[in-house]
């Protein structure tokens, strides 16, 4: 397998604390393996799923808007 051939695990982090959010792609993106995006507005973490496409969504379940 090429360079070429590997892509990253994508990750989305959703939830309402911008600085849980940061903390945790910045520890994710550290270890070189995973490309990580964050999402701080439940109204706009569905369509960030549908456009970034991840492999795993870190969730918080319990969000102003929308649960």
């Amino acid at each position: 397998m090429t360079t070429d051939d590997y892509r990253k695990t994508r990750i989305l982090v959703i939830d309402d604390e911008p600085d849980i959010t940061l903390l945790v792609r910045l520890n994710l993106e550290q270890t070189g393996q995973y490309e990580v995006r964050e999402e701080n507005d439940a109204n706009r973490s569905l369509s960030a799923a549908r456009e970034f496409a991840p492999d795993l969504i870190l969730l918080d379940v319990m969000m102003p808007d929308l649960d």
